[in-house]
């Protein structure tokens, strides 16, 4: 172990707090074996159970339609553009309907900023999947639609909440969180929540009542410190409210973008980072391995570098796709990511409950043991 980390790692190892300048020391090292080796005695403190797990959910763009412009998206279209859609009711139903025949409990539900759609368009929208399926989560509506949502109804946040948790709303996913800091926000978009309002959707959440998930894209123009005041902020945020259930770290994906010119970060770079983010986000009980940007084997790695959690089958994913981006895997080859890393496979739910059958044994019965083939759409 390197001298100048080891007394930064022992101490997060011992559950003392770092400070965002042991943060940035830390993404500074190369050490990353030493830095791994930390954030999975960590996770192994946190989790001691046997167990990984991983869930099953269908990622649906509800519309691309965007007035924002993200220079690193390479999903979105203009709200004039011949190629923007908005799912019909029916197509976004029949979607729902499959991912429950494959064994899913969740959808990711997620669009760009449309224009005209109101309030009340997505409470319908809400209150007809609620009504067809009302055993599925909806993980839906990223806090930048949020905040949207109260520019184009009038309403304050907390309303809009309130009528979309009244409407079937279940938790919040954490896109268009990029880097929480101005500066980066305002180089890489425009017309898109800044920092503070993107962590009040949040806030205002949690106290509701609801969960939600942070993310972090990183690998592009902002710098090391930034990556750890990202951190920083959510750990604030995690502190007064406890609302976060999981951080999810990815690599900034740059092909079909107007980022194009900005070199990929490596898997180096990816584990690292991920590693930091398990020895800084103290408060956080989950980490996510996001093997739909790094692949199978970086996918199975982050198991060792922090992540207690594979993230989802995600029977269907666009946005990511759309930067080139093409990793699937299914059910089968999921779980034996995990298995190989010395854990026993588990699905579960938002709220991290297992939703399997395990018998005594440790193994799922063969009955929850379906190979789920990777749907993958256009839209």
């Amino acid at each position: 172990m390197s001298s100048d980390i080891a007394p930064l790692l022992e101490k997060a190892v011992d559950g003392v707090r770092l400070t965002p300048e042991e943060g940035v020391r830390l993404l500074e090292s190369n050490d990353l074996l030493a830095i791994g080796e930390a954030a999975n005695a960590v996770t192994k403190r946190l989790h001691p159970e046997p167990y990984r797990t991983y869930n099953i959910d269908r990622n649906i763009n509800y519309t691309n339609a965007c007035t924002a412009v993200c220079d690193f998206c390479a999903f979105y279209r203009p709200p004039d553009h011949p190629e923007v859609y908005v799912l019909e009711r029916d197509v976004l139903l029949k979607k729902i309907e499959e991912t429950v025949e494959l064994g899913g409990d969740q959808i990711l539900m997620q669009g760009g900023l449309h224009p005209k759609l109101s309030l009340e368009w997505y409470e319908e929208l809400l209150s007809d999947i609620k009504s067809n399926f009302p055993q599925v989560n909806v993980h839906g509506f990223s806090p930048p639609e949020i905040y949207h949502f109260t520019k184009i109804s009038k309403l304050p946040l907390k309303t809009v909440l309130e009528r979309l948790k009244t409407a079937g709303l279940g938790s919040l996913p954490g896109g268009g969180g990029e880097i929480l800091v101005d500066r980066v926000r305002k180089e890489i978009t425009r017309g898109k929540v800044l920092t503070d309002d993107w962590l009040e959707v949040n806030r205002v959440w949690h106290e509701l009542g609801g969960i939600s998930t942070a993310t972090m894209m990183f690998g592009h123009v902002e710098t090391l410190a930034e990556r750890i005041e990202h951190m920083e902020r959510l750990r604030q945020v995690q502190d007064e409210t406890g609302g976060f259930t999981a951080f999810i770290s990815w690599t900034f994906q740059p092909d079909n973008t107007d980022m194009a010119d900005i070199p990929s970060a490596g898997a180096f770079e990816y584990l690292k980072t991920q590693a930091v983010s398990r020895l800084y986000l103290d408060n956080f009980p989950n980490i996510q391995s996001s093997w739909v940007t790094q692949g199978e084997k970086i996918g199975q790695m982050a198991l060792s570098f922090g992540a207690n959690d594979m993230g989802s089958l995600m029977i269907e994913e666009n946005v990511v796709a759309e930067a080139g981006t093409v990793y699937y895997l299914s059910l089968d080859q999921i779980r034996r990511a995990i298995r190989e890393t010395g854990y026993i496979p588990r699905q579960r739910n938002v709220f991290y409950e297992y939703i399997d059958n395990e018998d005594d044994t440790g193994r799922v019965k063969p009955s929850n043991r379906v190979a789920l083939p990777v749907i993958n759409s256009s839209i």
